[in-house]
């Protein structure tokens, strides 16, 4: 049997656990509004007609923000229209995702439900179509106590209290052929630059994300982080990083290192974003949110919308159904996200329900659990204090797109006397014995594995219980090392505590 080892020590540390690393994201896309967070008429709707099995399940998931309203969905988006009276809301064409939008879903019910999820909403506002006037109003209309004609809006439709958002999107993926109202580097770069000094003119304790480029494949990634950071630096906090993964062609294994892009994806818009502060001798440092990331298998039927006069409301649409191996990966790229902790100041898993997503709601029925919730829910539940460095040994993986890498990855946090080791086995076939050096004085809590012999098992709305983080036996601790057996393609979790 392979072996690794590893070297937690409390004394060197990355950065702060943070919690908005655990966010989500909701857009106005297939079932994940409608259907997914709202349904009147489900047997478990409040009177705001928010689906409670769907609120529990969230609070299980242990999510802290969530991005909203896109996304795509965003670039052609009239905030005005979700707001004010249901039955005087007009219906509009959704050009992101060929479908029709009721508004019957808008700013306050979403505020609302963020209020009984007990997470953090993180505006976008449309930089596609509109401009500044209208993310000014929008912001007017949630941040403004009152006086102002927005503000006033929204103490008549909803709530005499302002929200007090205080995370901003400025656009989406704007650097993509696909969105409306797509733009150049230079001219993205000015319009977001505009529209952040203005709404700090309303509130100058904003924290604006500027658009970052919509993946690492894209051509103009890297000068449109450049240019953009350039143009809107005093004005900006943090830029926006997207990756999505799913197995190609090049087989199992390779997915199963994907972690490795985001990585990579991570320091180069680092680097990018000091070099510009180089430039222009600042020391201030923009941070990264990673704002969408998942995997999500793009090609597939479910990804295809719908065409030519069909404009259906809330359509099935990126419904994947996860694996094991999904659920690994997923794992592995909370890790690469933790262990950035210095420069990911936020992150959104896309999406939180019905879309691409680890909650699955059935209309009119019951929830499930895909393979992808556990990684999540585990890791925001025990992820607590600081970060630290942790030090590989162990075998490796010979990655064509990578060269060669650990078959183990791993991230600790440490908070106080009790820490967290996240591991995952990447190795397609091999178990690997992993020993790991720990504080003196530990001792061994909880040891628990996500593994099954059929790497491509799905749960589903039958079964989402066979496969589930299970007590990992083999763990054991003696003095300062503690030994744990990871199966092929695998995540798990360990805890201490001294």
């Amino acid at each position: 049997m392979d072996t690794a080892r590893l070297v937690i020590n409390p004394d060197f540390t990355v950065g702060p656990v943070r919690r908005r690393t655990f966010g989500s994201f909701v857009e106005h896309l297939g079932r994940c509004v409608y259907t997914g967070l709202h349904e009147p008429d489900h047997p478990t709707a409040d009177e705001d007609g928010f689906r409670t099995d769907v609120l529990d399940l969230v609070k299980e998931l242990g999510v802290s923000t969530v991005r909203y309203p896109g996304g795509n969905f965003v670039s052609g988006y009239r905030w005005e229209d979700g707001v004010g009276p249901v039955d005087d809301r007009p219906q509009r064409l959704d050009l992101a995702w060929h479908s029709m939008e009721p508004n019957t879903f808008g700013t306050d019910e979403f505020m609302a439900w963020a209020a009984k999820a007990g997470v953090e909403p993180m505006m976008a506002v449309n930089l596609g179509t509109r401009g500044v006037a209208e993310a000014l109003d929008l912001l007017e209309y949630c941040n403004v106590p009152a006086g102002s004609h927005w503000a006033e809006q929204r103490r008549m439709n909803a709530a005499a209290d302002p929200y007090r958002v205080t995370m901003w999107c400025l656009g989406n993926e704007m650097d993509g052929p696909w969105q409306i109202g797509h733009k150049t580097a230079q001219e993205y770069g000015r319009i977001a630059t505009e529209t952040a000094r203005a709404m700090r003119m309303i509130d100058p304790d904003l924290e604006l994300v500027a658009c970052g480029s919509s993946s690492r494949s894209m051509p103009t990634f890297g000068e449109w982080e450049r240019t953009v950071l350039t143009e809107a630096w005093d004005h900006v906090d943090m830029i926006s990083a997207h990756a999505y993964y799913w197995e190609k062609e090049a087989g199992l294994q390779e997915f199963l290192v994907s972690a490795e892009d985001m990585d990579r994806f991570i320091n180069q818009v680092a680097a990018t974003a000091d070099t510009v502060a180089a430039a222009r001798k600042s020391d201030k440092m923009i941070g990264i949110s990673f704002d969408e990331w998942n995997v999500w298998y793009q090609d597939r039927t479910p990804s295809k919308p719908p065409t030519g006069d069909d404009w259906p409301v809330a359509p099935r649409l990126l419904e994947d159904n996860y694996s094991v191996a999904d659920a690994v990966v997923v794992g592995n790229l909370m890790i690469s996200l933790l262990r950035h902790t210095d420069r990911v100041w936020s992150a959104s898993q896309a999406q939180l329900v019905n879309v691409i997503a680890p909650i699955m709601a059935e209309p009119g029925g019951p929830t499930w659990k895909q393979t992808i919730f556990h990684p999540f829910a585990l890791t925001s539940a025990h992820a607590r204090g600081d970060v630290l460095r942790v030090v590989i040994d162990g075998p490796t993986i010979d990655s064509s797109e990578f060269g060669t890498v650990q078959a183990i990855d791993a991230v600790a946090t440490w908070e106080d006397d009790e820490g967290t080791v996240f591991l995952v086995n990447r190795h397609e076939t091999d178990t690997i014995t992993v020993s790991i050096e720990v504080p003196a004085g530990c001792r061994l809590g909880e040891a628990l594995t996500l593994h099954h012999d059929d790497p491509r098992w799905q749960a589903s709305v039958e079964d989402d219980t066979t496969v589930a983080p299970r007590p990992n036996d083999s763990a054991t601790l003696d003095g300062q090392t503690l030994t744990i057996d990871l199966p092929p393609i695998s995540w798990s979790m360990t805890r201490l505590a001294r």
